[in-house]
């Protein structure tokens, strides 16, 4: 294995040596999009240069003694021959040699790497002497991925990594431990469902949830359980360096729960020698029944990513970006009772290991309120993989770990479109990675969900998808001559017909809303203020989660009332059913900058607008 005791590389030099000698898959097909951190790295020109004057040591050496899944490692290491270039790369499993790789090309019998680190930072990131002294310390932060980590300190920089030495091994007292919760709504209104990630396998332990009200009997539900191997990818790198093995992701289900009532739970696994692994405690408030009159609260946005808090593998500004709607949603728990995710969910693009750091990131609120996710372009598109759009960015994901790592009342969840109620709230979430168009599956199914509302009992009709099916100035959609995604208008008579409130969007990295339109005219002149019946639906962009920032066309559009180029989110809030309030807050500091308001009564949802009357007859 690649271990070092203390600081005696030497130790463990021949032995690296020989592990390294096994075979390693090809990685021609290996393709940095320039977003993904990690893709920055050629592990694959790796060359072995152990340097007896070298050494790199992590304490301590056990974490999460107390139960904790988040930990932070001090590292120390001394090079011989140091640069500005050299980096460290934490690496887990601790044993990082190819001789544990499939090969893919069994021709190619490089002694190569064949896994890329789970994150990285340069030696000098804390110490501006290193390229003088050669000495330095860092600190990390590590969570629990079911495995152990050792920490390599590379010369070359990452496009000619030179491995100069190894570390010690850090493990979690137990790695396999139930971890990162995930709530989700259920199929049925007073369902809530519990994920989360573990070690355990179903022939090691029984998974289960004990739950119950607050302050009454728990009860123990048990779950069912889910995973994915390698050749469940549709391409590298997610078949080649990214690849991770994720553990096992369960789901219990816990029905026939009161309107609003707080439930708390606990996530856990019985051992075949009848030895009971369970988590912290955990409560959520359950769901209000469809039509409920109470205070309802929505958070919506897209495209957030991931990022680190050490400061490690920072790309795409997602330090000011990711961290801080986290926090800021956090820091806001009460003030809202659900958060939809709509795409892009945390930038993976095939390096499986982030997966499990961004459930690390968001676990203070998917433990708490349902996460509701949509399918973006850097969860499901590959090419010849049924994806709309032929293109590379799910780094061959192909939508597998999103679909299997969150749970959502899809019937098919290749087939990312659901619907789900929330009170006063009917929720149409669509697939913008696959086929929206008249004539496709997709297309009756959106047109069932928005027909089949009571909008007595639910007024609030919101549609929410991933790319951009209605309007926006982004740059890019500009130079395309269409402020859209080209054919994504097709849904707007559907919109029109059955009066959709609001369309969300993410996709494009920034936040802007529309006038009530219809077919490129605005139908309403009021900007904040709405009475009555809007003629039309408002859209909105919203997707400044996290990720990089998307320049707006310089010349605004009638129909667009407000653009911020920053970070944000929405949140809808429902008083009643004919009250509702609509705020864009920054992730900077959670004040409100663009918000508009809604009273209407039911005679005004039905009201007849263009293209949306039904048929009348003279008869009496």
């Amino acid at each position: 294995m690649f271990l070092a005791s203390g600081f005696k590389p030497m130790r463990v030099q021949l032995n690296i040596l020989a592990v390294l000698l096994g075979l390693f898959f090809g990685l021609e097909d290996v393709e940095a999009d320039g977003i993904q951190p990690l893709s920055r790295i050629a592990i694959e020109k790796t060359v072995v240069s152990l340097d007896q004057k070298s050494f790199i040591h992590a304490s301590p050496s056990i974490l999460g003694a107390n139960g904790e899944y988040l930990e932070w490692v001090t590292l120390e290491y001394v090079s011989s021959n140091p640069s500005i270039d050299d980096w460290i790369g934490v690496f887990s499993p601790a044993n990082f040699s190819s001789s544990l790789c499939l090969p893919e090309n069994p021709r190619v019998e490089a002694p190569y790497i064949c896994t890329a680190p789970i994150k990285y930072q340069f030696a000098n990131f804390s110490n501006p002497k290193y390229k003088d002294t050669g000495k330095g310390n860092l600190k990390l932060q590590l969570i629990n991925q079911r495995s152990d980590f050792s920490f390599a300190l590379f010369s070359g920089g990452l496009s000619n990594p030179k491995l100069v030495a190894i570390s010690n091994s850090v493990s979690f007292t137990n790695p396999n431990a139930p971890l990162y919760p995930r709530l989700a709504q259920g199929k049925e209104w007073n369902e809530m469902t519990v994920t989360w990630t573990s070690g355990y396998d179903i022939n090691e332990a029984e998974p289960f949830v004990e739950w119950g009200l607050k302050g009454g009997d728990q009860k123990r539900s048990y779950a069912a359980t889910l995973t994915f191997d390698r050749n469940s990818m549709c391409g590298a790198p997610a078949r080649t360096v990214g690849w991770r093995d994720p553990g096992f992701i369960h789901t219990g289900f816990l029905k026939e729960l009161w309107p609003n009532r707080v439930y708390t739970y606990k996530i856990g696994h019985k051992l075949l020698d009848g030895t009971i692994i369970l988590s912290d405690v955990y409560y959520f408030k359950a769901s209000p029944y469809p039509g409920q009159n109470s205070l309802q609260r929505i958070v919506i946005f897209g495209d957030m990513g991931k990022d680190e808090y050490d400061g490690s593998n920072e790309y795409n500004n997602f330090q000011k970006g990711a961290l801080n709607t986290t926090k800021q949603l956090v820091d806001s728990l009460d003030s809202f009772d659900i958060v939809f995710h709509i795409g892009d969910i945390c930038y993976a693009n095939g390096y499986l290991s982030q997966w499990d750091q961004f459930t690390a990131q968001v676990e203070p609120i998917t433990s708490r309120v349902p996460y509701m996710i949509a399918s973006g372009n850097h969860e499901r598109d590959w090419p010849g993989s049924g994806s709309f759009y032929e293109n590379n960015d799910s780094g061959g994901e192909c939508g597998v770990p999103a679909e299997t790592m969150f749970f959502t009342p899809a019937e098919n969840r290749a087939k990312f479109w659901y619907s789900t109620d929330y009170g006063m709230f009917r929720f149409c979430i669509a697939d913008s990675e696959h086929d929206w168009r008249s004539g496709t599956e997709q297309y009756e199914f959106i047109e069932h969900c928005l027909a089949s509302v009571d909008r007595q009992k639910q007024p609030w009709l919101i549609f929410l998808a991933h790319r951009v099916l209605g309007y926006s100035s982004a740059e890019f959609y500009a130079v395309q001559g269409s402020f859209g995604e080209p054919m994504g208008r097709e849904l707007q008579t559907l919109w029109q017909k059955y009066r959709v409130d609001i369309a969300l969007f993410g996709h494009v990295h920034a936040y802007e809303r529309t006038c009530p339109i219809y077919q490129n005219i605005c139908t309403n002149n009021e900007k904040e203020k709405y009475q009555g019946s809007l003629n039309g639906t408002i859209h909105v962009v919203v997707g400044g989660g996290g990720a990089s920032l998307t320049p707006f066309e310089p010349q605004i559009p009638n129909w667009s009332i407000y653009r911020d180029l920053d970070y944000g989110f929405v949140k809808l809030t429902a008083f009643d059913h004919s009250n509702l309030l609509f705020e864009y807050k920054k992730s900077s500091d959670g004040k409100t900058y663009d918000s508009f308001s809604i009273n209407r009564g039911y005679r005004d949802v039905i009201d007849c607008v263009p293209d949306s009357c039904p048929r009348t007859t003279l008869a009496s």
